[in-house]
């Protein structure tokens, strides 16, 4: 017994001053590798931050041009503030790259590339106006129709994305810094928790107390897990049922504005039409000037009166509402093969389906067919509509929709910037209980393929908006 007492002794001298040596040793290991990824992070902030006001100035530009086009269209001086607060915001976002990138020899020439194509055409826009202004309409469309601007557009969008890539690879560099430090971290942790495990073993041994205490500790440690895990659950389900109630209260409000401009507007261009054609029978006789002048005015007109459809038929389509999903994906793929060129082949079954259902295929095969014309560079385009069981239940019904394309193809797992359409579109089927699945790779095309079942989650509770009502019909007017 004595025996046993002087090596317990002996034992606790060394454990207790090699326990403090571990301690210290962690402590050091942890900050240490808290600054160097605290900086490598602080640093990483600073290169997002620099990739959104690139992104940013590139938006700015198009709404100026935006703002500028809707003011020589129509005259009207509410067109030029989107266009005064966009160029001041290109200016300044310009003057803020500069500052960002001051002594960078590496990307301050690209910055000054972007800076003179920005400034270019904030002067083409200029110029533009001034024209108008004077006008000197001849003048001013013809200087819109030169490729100037469009050369000057395509080399600040060149520049923007070479900065962009120098940007993604020194995010990349400071990633694997952050990684590096984490790793060494990791080992040294991990060393000194084998030592630190060595100090507590000569302790464990002595007592079975510690050890009981271990697994109270265990045990409560696992039923504050089992709580978080409630928790979670929870929040998600809180989060998918906030996702359809967004989803649902935009297509409230894409219908309500639809219904507004067909009504509002729809009343003007009206007015508008039987007032040109009155005063074309008040000339009497034939006035070539003011014949070809009314004859412009009709169609102004009439081209407003398109733009019109089109915009509503972008906001809600009419065809879902008054022929069925059938109808309405017939004329969408109908309209893109025309406007697209492209081979198109359609395999689409009459289904009766619920509004939520119809509507969030629609804007999934919309979604779809808007990314082939925009990245895909395809030859042909296919899509598909069928009643289909579910790929995880036979039992289940529902809709499977597949959309494919022959075009560039991508990598799903290596998306950035331009993967938030195919989240939404995600989002958009889970939260109907729905799936997505996306079969792709660079030079083989893009496969998407969807679920949903015909009996979807019941909608989120929701108060009406105000002046929201079912988009149930339009009373007509023109178009």
């Amino acid at each position: 017994m004595p025996m046993r007492i002087a090596d317990r002794v002996r034992r606790s001298r060394w454990t207790l001053p090699l326990a403090l040596a571990g301690a210290l040793v962690v402590l050091a290991i942890n900050e240490t590798a808290y600054r160097s990824a605290g900086a490598s992070l602080a640093a990483l902030d600073a290169r997002v931050e620099v990739r959104r006001d690139v992104l940013l100035l590139g938006r700015r530009i198009a709404d100026a041009e935006g703002g500028q086009r809707g003011y020589l269209l129509t005259g009207r001086d509410e067109y030029l503030d989107p266009y005064v607060a966009s160029s001041a915001g290109v200016r300044a976002l310009v003057q803020r790259l500069r500052e960002q990138y001051a002594g960078d020899a590496e990307a301050t020439p690209l910055v000054d590339e972007i800076a003179d194509a920005a400034e270019f055409k904030l002067s083409e826009m200029e110029t533009a106006l001034a024209l108008y202004r004077e006008q000197r309409h001849d003048a001013w469309q013809e200087l819109l129709n030169t490729n100037l601007g469009k050369e000057k557009m395509d080399a600040l969008r060149s520049a923007t994305e070479r900065l962009i890539a120098l940007e993604t690879a020194r995010v990349g560099a400071g990633r694997d810094r952050v990684a590096d430090t984490l790793r060494i971290s990791r080992h040294g942790l991990n060393a000194m928790a084998a030592l630190s495990v060595l100090a507590l073993f000569l302790f464990l041994r002595q007592s079975l107390a510690f050890d009981a205490a271990q697994r109270r500790h265990a045990d409560e440690l696992q039923a504050e897990r089992d709580h978080l895990e409630r928790q979670v659950e929870r929040r998600t389900a809180e989060l998918s049922e906030l996702a359809q109630h967004l989803q649902t209260a935009r297509e409230d409000e894409r219908a309500r504005l639809a219904r507004e401009l067909h009504d509002e507007l729809g009343a003007l261009l009206t007015a508008a039409k039987l007032d040109a054609a009155r005063l074309k029978r008040s000339l009497g006789g034939p006035v070539p000037e003011s014949e070809a002048r009314l004859a412009h005015l009709n169609e102004t007109i009439n081209r407003g009166i398109e733009l019109k459809r089109r915009i509503i038929e972008d906001l809600r389509p009419s065809a879902l509402t008054n022929l069925g999903l059938r109808a309405a994906l017939e004329i969408l793929t109908r309209d893109f093969a025309r406007r697209s060129e492209l081979a198109l082949r359609t395999d689409l079954q009459d289904l009766a389906l619920d509004e939520r259902l119809a509507i969030t295929v629609y804007r999934m095969v919309q979604e779809s067919l808007t990314n082939i014309a925009k990245h895909a560079r395809a030859r042909s385009v296919g899509v598909v509509l069928h009643a289909a069981p579910a790929p995880h239940d036979p039992a289940l019904a529902g809709v499977a929709v597949e959309v494919v394309d022959d075009g560039a193809g991508f990598a799903p797992g290596a998306m950035h910037g331009s993967r938030h359409g195919l989240l939404g579109m995600r989002h958009r089927l889970q939260a109907l209980g729905g799936r997505l699945q996306i079969d792709s790779a660079p030079g083989r095309g893009t496969r998407l393929r969807a679920w949903l079942p015909l009996s979807p989650p019941a909608p989120a509770a929701e108060a009406a908006a105000p002046g929201a009502a079912a988009p149930d019909g339009r009373p007509g007017s023109v178009g």
